[in-house]
């Protein structure tokens, strides 16, 4: 914790009376942070995990877009913003990790449990205004803007099919039922990303992330959070995470109150979806041959790997 102190106190001038950790996501650990009277939010991306630059290289890209659609969309005091740090700068960083400081947000993750109504409206109100924006926005949108690219689509195709008799035996023993499932969604994938790249598709800003781990119930407001991945890309980079819901009627009722002749493109969904669970696979993968993890931690690693392979017929 001495580390943290010292960041806190070098890049924002704040003395931690306490540090507490919260649990964390995929890509980074998490604290309460107590100062003073006040309470902060700080989240560390650990620089010895494979997936860290993925999440971070773009935190100055991506965060000027969040400041802006606070100070200018009906978003505000839906989403959080970063706290600067001494020479305004959005992050911090030493040789352990890249730190993001937040106001900590008091409430509850949605988390496991079943959104209210309510919930359903808000959020699908919350998404419908993110989708108003686009590159007209008066701030650079160029390197967060979708090109269909998988990057680590080579590399996934490289494990599996050069180099799976290498792979530890307890990651080849899940993979290997499932690799002719696995082998047909990347080449789905690619034909689908050299496809897209030459279609003219309306773009708007995207979470890309929507989930109920990402959402917090702050007193009657409902906030989203963990905006890392934010795009500016076809809408169903985010509509992919409800059109299996069972409330996504009520949500897409609410949605075309905004975008009234709005019609899901089944290639970009199949994209989207394809990807996304390759893209999960693949951080599990590179978790288990490249990060340092205790057994406990490659245990659950291993049970979360399991899970989005059985999950490969959905």
């Amino acid at each position: 914790m001495n580390k943290i102190e010292a960041i806190l106190k070098e890049h924002y001038h704040l003395d931690a009376a306490n540090i507490l950790p919260q649990r964390g996501g995929w890509s980074a650990l998490a604290f309460k942070i107590y100062s003073g009277k006040h309470a902060y939010f700080l989240k560390l991306y650990e620089k010895s995990r494979a997936s860290t630059p993925k999440w971070t290289a773009l935190i100055d890209q991506y965060v000027p877009i969040t400041f802006w659609l606070m100070q200018h969309s009906g978003l505000k005091g839906k989403l959080p913003v970063p706290v600067l740090t001494n020479t305004g700068a959005y992050k911090c960083e030493d040789d352990e990790g890249i730190y993001l400081l937040y106001e900590y947000i008091e409430g509850e993750t949605v988390g496991g449990k079943a959104l209210t109504a309510e919930q359903v409206h808000e959020l699908s109100g919350m998404i419908a205004e993110l989708h108003l924006y686009g590159e007209e926005i008066p701030v650079e949108t160029k390197e967060i803007k979708e090109d269909f690219t998988v990057p680590f689509l080579p590399q996934l195709r490289t494990a599996l099919n050069r180099e799976i008799n290498d792979l530890p035996p307890d990651v080849k023993e899940l993979m290997s039922p499932h690799l002719e499932q696995i082998i047909g969604r990347i080449d789905t994938v690619g034909k689908l990303s050299a496809d897209l790249k030459n279609r003219d598709l309306r773009m708007a800003l995207c979470h890309t992330d929507v989930h109920p781990w990402n959402l917090m119930q702050s007193g009657r407001k409902l906030m989203l959070i963990d905006w890392e991945g934010l795009k500016l890309a076809p809408v169903e980079a985010d509509l992919m995470s409800f059109v299996d819901e069972p409330y996504y009627d009520d949500f897409a009722d609410v949605y075309r109150k905004v975008h009234r002749d709005f019609a899901i493109n089944p290639d970009v969904l199949q994209f989207y979806r394809y990807r996304r669970k390759l893209e999960d696979i693949w951080e599990f993968m590179e978790q288990l041959l490249f990060d340092r993890q205790e057994a406990q931690e490659r245990a659950a690693t291993l049970n979360h790997l399991s899970k989005e392979l059985n999950e490969l017929s959905g």
